[in-house]
């Protein structure tokens, strides 16, 4: 929380005042500064934190690694696979990424671990459909990348080896993208492409 100079003003005067009635003006500012930093850490009812868990029926699929979760109570989240990444629209594959997503998760109940929240304000979630792994699923499938740059930050080890292992295991057997002779990286198609 940022301290405005009136707040500091008012702190410093809590010690130094001699008289109450400047005490007690002092303490008013303090008491209503900390009220509305307090406020504005408390978790709204629909509000995407890191660590939160939603339940919900996912009422749209992106692309390879986004969806769109519905709790409820009718609250929608839009939600990106954590920990891959998926070939984008216009990229090859990237379709049949989408696809195999949707077939796994489309119209059905799944819950979203939502382990960040990115600058989009989408949640960076990992998406289980009765206790399967969809995220590593897609990786499995050979429609996403083990996106391990960014895996190392958050991944704990035995998650991070086994998509590392799925991603192997897809390369080898020449599943989904992997049966073209040298994919590229989305995050490589959108540096060329000037893309965020």
């Amino acid at each position: 929380m940022k301290i405005t100079r009136q707040q500091e003003k008012a702190i410093k005067q809590l010690f130094t005042a001699k008289g109450w009635p400047q005490r007690i003006a002092a303490l008013t500012i303090v008491a209503a500064a900390a009220f509305t930093w307090w406020q504005q850490d408390q978790v709204k009812p629909g509000q995407m934190v890191k660590g939160g868990q939603i339940i919900g029926k996912v009422i749209n699929v992106a692309d390879g690694d986004t969806i769109t979760l519905q709790d409820a109570e009718h609250k929608q989240y839009k939600l990106r696979l954590a920990y891959i990444d998926a070939p984008e629209s216009a990229m090859p594959f990237g379709p049949e990424s989408k696809q195999h997503l949707n077939q796994l998760v489309g119209g059905k109940q799944v819950e979203a671990r939502v382990d960040d929240v990115d600058a989009y304000g989408r949640g960076v979630a990992r998406i289980l459909r009765e206790g399967k792994d969809i995220n590593l699923a897609q990786v499995d499938g050979g429609y996403a990348w083990h996106y391990s740059q960014y895996a190392k930050k958050g991944q704990d080890q035995g998650q991070f080896a086994r998509y590392q292992q799925a991603q192997q295991s897809a390369k080898k057997e020449k599943e989904g993208l992997w049966r073209a002779p040298s994919p590229m990286p989305p995050w490589d198609w959108r540096r060329q492409n000037k893309i965020p």
